[in-house]
């Protein structure tokens, strides 16, 4: 299987204006490519979610995007605190956002919930201290 293309994006964490421009950017890519309603709502969605995990939490990152002929591989990497308990962290409503994020509208413990939920498959490697790398899946139907 070969790689048909890479989208990659500098996250910026500090300023929340920015925050969901790379997600915003692919959707319009796969749109201009073809791909289906439905695949591009899933990839802007788990996108927009890693996105703003990245500017609450690590203060930005990276988002690189791989479009294969069957799926489309997301990968999110951080340089943040990392994620000290990833199950507890999966649970819907569970927040470490602090309270200034949260009068802001963000931080109310669905990011991570909503990236699994709409990926096929979802993969998290966090070291506290160090940072967190996110790989999700969409699977393009044949």
């Amino acid at each position: 299987m070969s790689e048909i293309l890479n989208f990659h994006y500098e996250v910026d964490g500090t300023d929340f204006t920015s925050a969901g421009q790379s997600s915003v950017s692919v959707k319009k890519e796969l749109r201009r490519l073809g791909l289906p309603a439905e695949i591009i709502r899933q990839v802007s969605i788990a996108m927009y979610e890693g996105e703003i995990n990245m500017v609450i939490h690590a203060h930005g990152g990276v988002a690189d995007i791989n479009l294969y002929e069957d799926k489309i591989e997301i990968i999110l990497e951080d340089h943040g605190p990392g994620i000290k308990d990833i199950d507890l962290a999966m649970q819907e409503g569970y927040s470490t956002a602090k309270e200034n994020i949260r009068s802001l509208g963000f931080g109310a413990g669905m990011g991570l919930p909503n990236m699994k939920k709409y990926t096929d498959e979802m993969y998290i490697d966090s070291v506290v201290g160090v940072g967190t790398k996110v790989r999700m899946i969409v699977n393009i139907p044949g």
